[in-house]
């Protein structure tokens, strides 16, 4: 599986273009999953819901499945967060995952920057963001693409991939 990351600080952008990414990337027939980290604790699952109440009640694991999805959750207990690389050999294999967050993983990432968020770049002193979408113009030593130049984003992205 290729995998490209979407990085950058908070409000940057970063959500809002990996969704017009897997759609742009989608609809050229590729078959596209994604990660996205987070730094706070965090519930797919709703109090009263049977499955939050096996969880709850101590399941290791809770796999919830239907017709239209199937999803496992799994607590940690107070194990440590696992490595992106587990996470990834988690995924059904496709095309490309798209990865959100991560920033100190040494995968290839775009940097998502929007100057009102207030936070300086990212891409100068990290070699791994190898493009830069941004809300304004840049002086930097990698391609600028506009952040809302989606097919722009996605041949980059395909191209720096291999696909």
């Amino acid at each position: 599986m290729k995998i490209f990351g979407v990085t950058g600080w908070k409000n940057a952008g970063k959500t809002g273009l990996m969704e017009r990414l897997v759609a742009e990337i989608t609809g050229r027939r590729y078959s596209v999953s994604t990660v996205k980290h987070a730094h706070h604790a965090f519930d797919v699952d709703q109090p009263g819901r049977d499955s939050y109440r096996h969880r709850a009640a101590g399941a290791q694991e809770v796999l919830l499945a239907s017709a239209q999805r199937v999803a496992l959750m799994q607590e940690l207990s107070g194990a440590p967060e696992p490595p992106l690389s587990d996470l990834l050999g988690r995924l059904s294999p496709v095309d490309l995952v798209l990865i959100e967050g991560y920033k100190r993983e040494p995968h290839p990432k775009i940097e998502a920057f929007r100057a009102e968020a207030g936070h300086a770049l990212i891409a100068p002193t990290d070699p791994t963001i190898r493009a830069v979408a941004s809300d304004c113009a840049l002086e930097i030593d990698r391609p600028v693409f506009d952040l809302e130049d989606t097919g722009g984003i996605a041949d980059f992205i395909l191209s720096e991939v291999g696909l």
